[in-house]
């Protein structure tokens, strides 16, 4: 039996292709099993100097994500003798990864795409996994699909069930039992109670904050001392009746050398961008997001303290202004392009392959693994859903062939 500790990415893979190849499966979840279109009521809170987007709920992350799915880190991992080529092929094919039909492009981001395109900036759709027949545009993908036409985690799990898996959902995990050097199982907390499992085989997909407390209470040192997560703001201003906010979210892409863009609306837009008759209908906007340099780490309280470099900062302004000026010449006044807040997502790096985890993703306590974007030796900068689920295939092909 193979214990799932996480919802999300990594662990709703995993417990789905283990429950297909007959191994039994416990799948532990710390949030509440969920619809989709209520996924907005989860979103974490950290604290006042960090705004970071994390959910807790059935499908983790991936709930609110936008479906992007592009491969990250391939000659990185190389380095540590990890090859994702055969798992991010099937991967692909299983979520259905593809560009979205032109029906699915919004008069937003064809503007978006348009300009790109003219300034000379590589510009392409961006690789979804959304299913465009159940699909209804509306525009709340980072609230949670509310005609669940988008992939998330959750479609494992609830796959992984049907295979023959047990679900236990608000339950925190607090700690991995060992003795010996050796996994045993977990002890985790539930209704007040504190309930212990038992297996030699635990998976720890409970994201880049949940798997390092988790890590620190089992006896793993060095876990957290470091934390990466992708920096981003979003620029826009007013274009009359683009309607943009009722659009499929993020299906453009700018890839720069130190910066990627996206279309992408933010309720938090109008409030920061001149012009008094300027409604959500109005604006035009774009992501911006840069990898950071890794600084910063999680505390004892599970907070995340981040230090922004002078490269984080130096990124962030360029991709900025390449946004402002693909904005002006799709069309957007100018005079009325504003800002977000800086923010967080995708955090990582808090238990490194190579550092924390091996090749195969093994802790030095042996039968524990870790699979989710903790593991991940770099900040991507770019969405590392699609790099989770492969390297989660890979871990789920190693763990079936050592049964």
């Amino acid at each position: 039996m193979v214990i799932v500790v996480g919802t999300g990415a990594g662990g709703g893979i995993l417990a789905y292709e283990l429950t297909k190849n007959n191994i039994p499966v416990i799948i532990i979840e710390k949030g509440p099993y969920i619809d989709s279109k209520d996924a907005f009521n989860y979103y974490d809170k950290y604290s006042d100097d960090v705004d970071l987007l994390t959910t807790t709920c059935i499908g983790g992350a991936s709930i609110v994500a936008m479906g992007n799915m592009v491969r990250a880190l391939d000659e990185e991992l190389h380095e540590f003798g990890i090859d994702l080529s055969d798992a991010y092929e099937y991967v692909e094919k299983l979520v259905g990864v593809h560009q979205l039909d032109d029906s699915h492009i919004g008069k937003g981001t064809q503007a978006f795409l348009d300009a790109g395109n003219e300034l000379g900036l590589q510009t392409l759709k961006m690789p979804k996994a959304i299913r465009e027949e159940d699909c209804i545009q509306c525009g709340k993908c980072a609230f949670g699909c509310p005609v669940n036409a988008k992939w998330s985690g959750k479609d494992f799990v609830d796959a992984a069930v049907e295979n023959g898996a047990t679900l236990i959902c608000d339950a925190e995990v607090v700690e991995v039992i060992s003795e010996g050097g050796n996994a045993h199982g977990v002890v985790y907390m539930k209704d007040n109670k504190v309930e212990s499992i038992y297996s030699n085989t635990v998976v720890l997909s409970a994201g880049a904050i949940g798997t390092t407390l988790i890590l620190r209470n089992s006896g793993i040192d060095g876990v957290g001392e470091e934390i990466f997560f992708d920096p981003f703001v979003s620029v826009g201003g007013c274009l009359k009746d683009i309607n943009f906010n009722t659009e499929v979210q993020m299906a453009g892409l700018v890839i720069g050398k130190n910066f990627v863009l996206s279309p992408h609306f933010s309720s938090f837009i109008r409030a920061n961008i001149s012009g008094g008759d300027v409604t959500d209908k109005d604006i035009l906007s774009i992501m911006v997001k840069t990898s950071d340099e890794c600084r910063g780490y999680v505390d004892e309280n599970g907070d995340v303290v981040k230090i922004n470099t002078i490269n984080d900062i130096r990124y962030l302004a360029e991709g900025v202004a390449t946004a402002g000026f693909i904005l002006e010449k799709a069309g957007v006044d100018p005079s009325t392009i504003g800002s977000t807040v800086y923010r967080g997502a995708h955090p990582g790096g808090t238990a490194p392959i190579g550092k924390i985890v091996d090749s195969n993703q093994e802790t030095e306590i042996k039968g524990l693994f870790v699979s989710d974007a903790s593991v991940l030796p770099i900040s991507p900068g770019k969405p590392p859903i699609l790099t989770i689920l492969a390297l989660s295939k890979r871990l789920a092909d190693y763990l079936i062939e050592n049964k």
